[in-house]
């Protein structure tokens, strides 16, 4: 059986369109095998607390006594769970200010992990979680994957690299940028996303 952990960071919940486009990307996958894991998490409706001096030791950072750290710890454990039982992580990420949802770099946060989704070694660090594939369901208003806006894209090049450092190389965009744009581009950029959705296999 394939597991399926999907993370939605979009703050606009139904208008969203990467909730759009992730429901289709879904819709498609289930068609081809109805006998999916599927774990969905919104932390646009249910954010991942941002970090503080108190909770940094419940990420291994510190001392991860005392009641903050301890909920930390508790919910990055949980998270690291969700991620490690995954083959496939779809992620919904819009871009906000030319990079990614801040609930979604705090959801970064609790996952990343030394010596857990990752490793320092005498050559450098090493991703833990190999063999994963990633689906990155990219939105965005203006236009950054081409032209002089491509400096201002600080939202998928971040996302490859946090995925590459737990070992996630295999990543895929879908992408849909142009949404602010009038109705006409955005439009068709949506319907190009969708008709450009991934096979499961």
């Amino acid at each position: 059986m394939t597991h399926i952990l999907v993370i939605h960071s979009s703050a606009t919940g139904t208008a969203s369109v990467s909730r759009r486009l992730t429901a289709a990307l879904l819709a498609k996958w289930q068609a081809a095998d109805p006998s999916l894991s599927i774990v969905e998490r919104d932390i646009g409706a249910n954010p991942v607390p941002h970090l503080t001096a108190e909770t940094l030791g419940g990420i291994g950072r510190g001392d991860a006594t005392g009641p903050a750290a301890e909920a930390t710890r508790f919910l990055s454990d949980t998270l690291v769970a969700e991620l490690q039982a995954a083959d496939i992580l779809v992620l919904g990420a819009p871009m906000y200010n030319f990079g990614i949802a801040s609930t979604l770099k705090a959801w970064f946060d609790h996952v990343l992990r030394a010596g857990v989704t990752f490793r320092y070694t005498a050559s450098g660090p090493e991703g833990l979680l190999t063999g994963k594939r990633a689906v990155i369901v990219s939105t965005r208003g203006g236009a950054y994957s081409e032209g002089p806006a491509v400096a201002f894209d600080m939202q998928e090049p971040h996302l490859r690299t946090l995925l590459g450092f737990v070992g996630i190389t295999d990543v895929a965009i879908i992408r849909a940028e142009r949404q602010a744009m009038g109705p006409d581009a955005a439009a068709t950029e949506t319907a190009a996303a969708l008709a450009a959705l991934p096979s499961l296999g």
